[in-house]
């Protein structure tokens, strides 16, 4: 089984978090497998599928959110054969109905090799982070918006 090169896994994660951070909801999509599951922090429940997050992004963008900047910092790829995991710190600037808002969040996506050797993402988990690197990243987040 092929072992993706970091440099692939690296462009498969940039694609997913530019298009994330210009609000371009079909490229963002694009990088998810449609069996993809998600685990975010502030959600009471998984997301089982790539539709149910689409439902839930559709909701957000009809009510007037948007991102306005994404930094991705402390990256880690690891590969395997048939995929890989990619992990790092990012700091998000969004307009949401109530006003702009910033946040840092720790984040890991599970990338699986698809039968054309693309990259997909199978999961993707948010979780917080420690209050003094969400200060420094809000900084930056902040500072390109």
């Amino acid at each position: 089984m092929h072992v993706p090169t970091e440099a692939a896994v690296l462009a498969a994660a940039d694609s997913i978090v530019a298009a994330f951070a210009a609000t371009d909801t079909e490229a963002y999509f694009a990088g998810f497998d449609p069996s993809a599951s998600f685990i975010f922090h502030p959600e009471e429940t998984r997301l089982d599928t790539r539709v149910a997050y689409e439902e839930l992004w559709a909701g957000w963008v009809a009510s007037g959110w948007r991102v306005t900047a994404c930094v991705s910092s402390d990256r880690l790829v690891q590969v395997f054969p048939g995929g890989a995991v990619f992990s790092h710190t990012v700091a998000t600037s969004v307009t949401t109905p109530d006003g702009d808002d910033s946040y840092v969040e720790r984040e890991s996506i599970i990338f699986k090799l698809a039968e054309d050797d693309t990259l997909r993402a199978i999961h993707e988990h948010l979780s917080t982070v420690p209050n003094a690197l969400a200060d420094d990243a809000r900084a930056v987040a902040e500072a390109i918006s």
